[in-house]
């Protein structure tokens, strides 16, 4: 009997006395169950009945997904950092070329930190990358630690920074009117948004400034009646070098916010929704095989 090579599911045997061709047994590649599983929106159990084996087996050959990082030839960055998470303890951190859209380097995480994104800006300079800027989110302290590259703060992190303080639907018409300007600050260039933000300062200072007026608080200097709304303000202003750095160096092509990131991440999300279940380690092969795959 001899086995003809058939691509697919099944083999194709002839015998070699009567000459009849028939189908038998069950050929899998393991390539197209981790494509189906990875791009498709099918789980272990559906794909177990597709292909006529156990789930186990469909487990088996998902666990042995292996990564080979590759390492992106174009060595001139504007890069993009941020991190994402999928509950309070397992985070995806990520640099990206901004303007190639490719993943430069990641690292999953439980926080946040510093000296997180540094690892990844120190592994890059070690691979010879030279970073023209970089797009952050509104972590304290890494603008500094980034200098002396032109680092812009995303501008969608400011606007939700400032829907924080003040609620999606404020009551009161000064935070009506700065989460407004906030609101607007994509579609805005510089002149334009100091000189709105200076004018709003001015007609709302008095509001935003006044204090308690209680007897029974007892304190030399009593406390602000509106906090939320001081702590918005403060934001912006504390910030304002950093959001416009996309337009003080033109020439970099520096993006005024992260929405290329958060992109990659919804992506990722979206995948991984339909696999809810499974488990840390697998859902870090498929993330890496993903993005292997697209990014």
């Amino acid at each position: 009997m001899v086995r003809n090579g058939l691509r697919g599911r099944f083999q194709l045997y002839k015998c070699k006395d009567c000459g009849r061709k028939f189908r038998g047994g069950t050929r899998i590649e393991k390539s197209q169950v981790i494509t189906d599983y990875v791009e498709g929106k099918q789980t272990c159990r559906q794909l177990s009945e597709k292909y006529g084996v156990s789930s186990r087996t469909i487990s088996r050959y998902l666990s042995s997904m292996r990564h080979i990082q590759k390492v992106s030839k174009d060595r001139n960055v504007v890069v993009q950092m941020d991190t994402t998470y999928w509950g309070r303890n397992f985070g995806l951190m990520v640099i990206k070329d901004a303007l190639r859209n490719k993943v430069l380097w990641r690292k999953y995480v439980t926080h946040e930190t510093i000296a997180d994104y540094m690892e990844g800006v120190q592994w890059l300079k070690s691979q010879d990358f030279k970073i023209y800027g970089a797009v952050i989110d509104g972590i304290r302290g890494l603008a500094q630690a980034l200098r002396p590259c032109p680092v812009q703060l995303c501008q969608f992190h400011q606007i939700l920074t400032v829907r924080h303080y003040l609620t999606q639907e404020p009551e009161l018409d000064a935070s009506r009117t700065l989460q407004g300007l906030i609101c607007n600050i994509t579609k805005m260039d510089k002149e334009v948004f100091l000189k709105a933000f200076i004018e709003w300062h001015e007609k709302y200072k008095e509001v935003m400034n006044e204090r308690v007026q209680d007897r029974r608080i007892k304190r030399k200097t009593p406390p602000y009646m509106r906090p939320r709304l001081r702590s918005a303000y403060l934001s912006v202003k504390r910030n304002m070098p950093l959001l416009w750095t996309f337009q003080d160096f033109p020439n970099l092509g520096i993006p005024n916010t992260n929405n290329g990131l958060e992109g990659i991440f919804s992506d990722i999300k979206s995948k991984l929704r339909v696999h809810s279940g499974i488990g840390r380690e697998l859902r870090k092969k498929i993330i890496d095989e993903y993005l292997s795959r697209h990014y």
